[in-house]
């Protein structure tokens, strides 16, 4: 792909009363759908970049990093985050950089501004160490700052114990790396599946993960609806239930209402979840019938049916 020409970007959103974006700045967040990505962004060609910095490490890095790469020698780097999510961190990653840090407090963040000095060192350890690779654990494509990009989550881990041989046409929503896509489609019943996440990383792994003519992936947020699915057979997940940091128990409940909305009447739904969010409520309201099928280690599987 060919380098892109921008001149402003912004990675995330930032609080307005902590960095004022300009308004022609290009969003590229990959948990924003829609949005460029920050590693086509031609290198030295940036004038600003304003970034709500992720909370992980080795994924703040790599986002660092690019961002100083792709900024021409004088421009401006913004990077902000909650001080107790990566923020008493950034000025010191920074500075490690061959930055000149002007750092402030406020609001509980740590906003750092600096100009991108002439030489700086380290981005490319960083955007290595922060990219796409292959984890002989998992035996799978990864990428830091995916859901569980490191391990199996235990609760994918009780779903797949406990999922049985599935048919037709279906979605697996919030598909991460593409995990349990890989089981679903070991299925020779199923005729189509479905992968979507609000991640593009993710997208762009599963599409490595999963070598199947009838998988189709799809970047996008789940929440917002509008992902023409109707009249599906199944749908599987394991729906996020934080947001930026604090728990939401919104997500997983807009999850339950999708699946129910994209289902055929006698359609199933298979679900896995932490044991102490409290599901059975809104999965009771949108299905026919909801069966426990599974509960150990903290997480528990519904089988719920339109």
């Amino acid at each position: 792909m060919s380098p892109m020409p921008v001149s402003e970007a912004v990675y995330g959103i930032p609080p307005l009363e902590l960095a004022a974006v300009p308004d022609g700045a290009v969003q590229v967040s990959p948990l924003i759908p829609g949005s460029a990505r920050l590693e086509d962004v031609a290198p030295e060609s940036l004038e600003r970049l304003d970034v709500l910095a992720p909370a992980g490490t080795i994924e703040r890095r790599y986002v660092l990093a690019l961002g100083l790469k792709a900024l021409r020698p004088g421009g401006r780097l913004t990077a902000l985050a909650p001080k107790d999510r990566g923020g008493s961190r950034l000025a010191k990653e920074l500075t490690g950089f061959g930055c000149t840090v002007h750092e402030k407090a406020r609001r509980h963040h740590r906003i750092c501004v600096l100009a991108r000095p002439d030489l700086v060192n380290g981005l490319d350890d960083a955007i290595h160490e922060g990219g796409p690779r292959h984890i002989e654990n998992l035996a799978l494509c990864t990428q830091a700052g995916i859901f569980s990009y490191d391990r199996l989550d235990p609760g994918t881990a009780l779903l797949l114990a406990n999922l049985p041989p599935l048919a037709g046409s279906g979605a697996d929503f919030g598909c991460g790396l593409g995990i349990l896509a890989r089981a679903v489609l070991a299925s020779p019943k199923v005729t189509s599946l479905t992968l979507v996440d609000i991640d593009r990383r993710a997208i762009e792994m599963a599409a490595r993960n999963v070598h199947d003519s009838r998988a189709a992936l799809r970047w996008a947020d789940i929440r917002a609806g509008g992902l023409g699915l109707a009249r599906l057979d199944f749908v599987v997940m394991n729906p996020p239930f934080h947001d930026g940091g604090a728990e939401d128990q919104a997500l997983g409940q807009a999850f339950i209402a999708r699946a129910a909305e994209s289902l055929r009447p006698g359609g199933s739904l298979w679900l896995t979840a932490n044991t102490h969010l409290p599901y059975e409520a809104p999965l009771n309201a949108a299905f026919k019938s909801v069966a426990l099928k599974a509960s150990a280690g903290g997480y528990k599987v519904y089988e719920a049916r339109r």
